[in-house]
């Protein structure tokens, strides 16, 4: 039987991934190019096909789960309105006098923040690694190697696209937009570990996940008289 307190964990995936759908289909309404829409929320769609897949074998953290939507809403804002011309990207950069709409650079901070949670916890889940620094840096490399396998997907995108690939690429006239980007993954990754770690530690201590019989989790082995 199921706790009272445990219910609404279960179905929290069900309503984020609602909230996710709905989302989507919103931002596919009116967007600028249905091309470039496509390209941006493609990470998001092959997650959610990745993540209800694997649900009931490797159920995240309520952590992760959250986290994942709130990239994906990134996403999917940035491909609405293509990154470089987000109307609250526009909004910052006139009120603080920049040169470029800082979306673009939120969108890869947000690259390096939320994949850093998900490495987090499957190293945690599925090695013997525990918290401390090989786990952090092994987390900053795998998010790195993400952000990395990302820019060659868009540089592969102007090959292929040419100009008509500009919108996705966004790089504004930068010509060190793909060093920025990968720099903006490094400090969201890091910012995550340092901000989040105890609370994701918590969550994973305390079986915090959809499913309260902890499945998924590391198996210790159990300790003998003597």
């Amino acid at each position: 039987m199921i706790a009272p307190a445990a219910v609404p964990r279960r179905r929290e995936p069900a309503v984020l991934l609602t909230v996710g759908v709905v989302a989507l289909a919103v931002s596919a309404v009116g967007a600028k190019s249905l091309g470039t829409w496509f390209l941006e929320v493609l990470a998001a769609l092959v997650a959610a096909v990745v993540l209800v897949a694997t649900y009931r074998r490797f159920p995240l953290s309520p952590l992760a789960y959250r986290l994942i939507l709130a990239h994906a809403l990134i996403l999917m804002i940035g491909g609405h309105w293509t990154y470089a011309e987000v109307p609250a990207g526009d909004w910052v950069r006139d009120a603080l006098g920049l040169a470029r709409n800082p979306y673009d650079r939120l969108g890869h901070f947000a690259q390096g923040f939320v994949p850093a949670i998900v490495a987090r916890e499957i190293l945690l889940r599925r090695t013997p690694l525990r918290p401390g620094r090989w786990l952090t840096a092994l987390v900053i490399c795998v998010v790195m190697a993400v952000s990395a396998t990302w820019e060659l997907f868009e540089w592969l995108s102007a090959v292929i696209g040419g100009s008509s690939a500009d919108d996705f690429l966004g790089t504004q006239g930068d010509v060190w937009d793909t060093q920025w980007d990968m720099f903006m993954a490094g400090v969201g990754a890091i910012t995550s570990l340092l901000v989040l770690s105890r609370l994701h530690d918590r969550q994973l201590r305390d079986g915090s996940r959809p499913d309260t019989c902890g499945r998924g989790a590391p198996r210790r082995k159990p300790r003998t008289a003597g």
